[in-house]
């Protein structure tokens, strides 16, 4: 049986943002909209190392995102998971990739180049869905 179910995966296969809920260092849930992109196995997402977020997850690895059908927003798949690597964005190739699904643009537009970016690799576990 496939984690995500086949009538909600067309959700994340639109440019939908992913609410991702992590764990905070003092134990409490941190969560933010992010872009992210579905490859049939693992949830990607981009991030920066010097976000919280990127902390908390090399702090423990899991996490819930939830991500709502912008065609029908009483529509949504929540999947909870963990990541099952970090992998450096080398030349921000994947960070671009998104920009082109979420904003019709060739390059990220990041006010700071500098910024190291990774790629997460996020396993489902488990869904919900609505």
């Amino acid at each position: 049986m496939t984690i995500i179910p086949k009538e909600r995966e067309d959700i994340l296969n639109k440019p939908a943002f992913a609410h991702v809920a992590t764990i905070g260092p003092n134990g409490g849930p941190q969560s933010s909209p992010v872009w992210f992109e579905w490859d049939g196995d693992f949830l990607k997402i981009s991030q920066t190392t010097s976000r919280q977020k990127y902390r908390n997850l090399r702090r423990d690895d899991r996490l819930s995102l939830s991500v709502q059908d912008p065609e029908d927003p009483y529509r949504y798949v929540e999947v909870r998971g963990r990541v099952e690597r970090f992998e450096d964005d080398t030349d921000n190739v994947f960070i671009d990739r998104l920009a082109q699904r979420y904003l019709g643009q060739d390059a990220y537009p990041s006010p700071d180049q500098s910024e190291q970016r990774v790629v997460l690799y996020v396993r489902p576990e488990h869904t919900t869905m609505q």
